[in-house]
């Protein structure tokens, strides 16, 4: 195709309802997310920590470039969701840091979703409030 050919991973996270589709290209450790940086997209700290989890635990932080389309959910979910995604597509790219991040459950996909509301009560289990008389 081009002068260079980089080679790409790809993972696929999920969490709660986002789904986010990650390459992990080789570079200098730029990510970023929904075409804009990681500082402009997650506004705070915890949830940018939350994605480079698995590149700060297999050591590889500076070693590649983060690409990442999410959608759905929240801002939680989504940070969670890139996690998964780079963490499945470093398990691609060396079969090596798969002990140490399932270890820390980043290649466990997080199953807990919102559960859907009853006929009958306000919500998922609030009930209409009970009067006798």
């Amino acid at each position: 195709m081009a002068k260079s050919e980089k080679v790409v991973f790809l993972g696929t996270g999920r969490r709660k309802s986002s789904i986010a589709r990650v390459r992990l290209v080789e570079g200098k450790g730029s990510i970023t997310v929904n075409g804009k940086d990681i500082n402009e997209y997650f506004g705070e700290e915890t949830l940018r920590v939350i994605v480079k989890q698995p590149l700060t635990v297999t050591n590889t932080l500076s070693k590649y470039d983060v690409i990442a389309k999410v959608q759905g959910g929240g801002f939680s979910g989504q940070a969670g969701a890139v996690r998964h995604g780079i963490a499945r597509a470093l398990n691609e790219a060396n079969a090596e840091y798969r002990p140490v991040l399932k270890s820390n459950g980043f290649l466990t996909r997080d199953p807990r979703m919102k559960e859907r509301k009853k006929y009958g009560l306000k919500k998922a289990r609030k009930a209409p409030q009970f009067s006798k008389r």
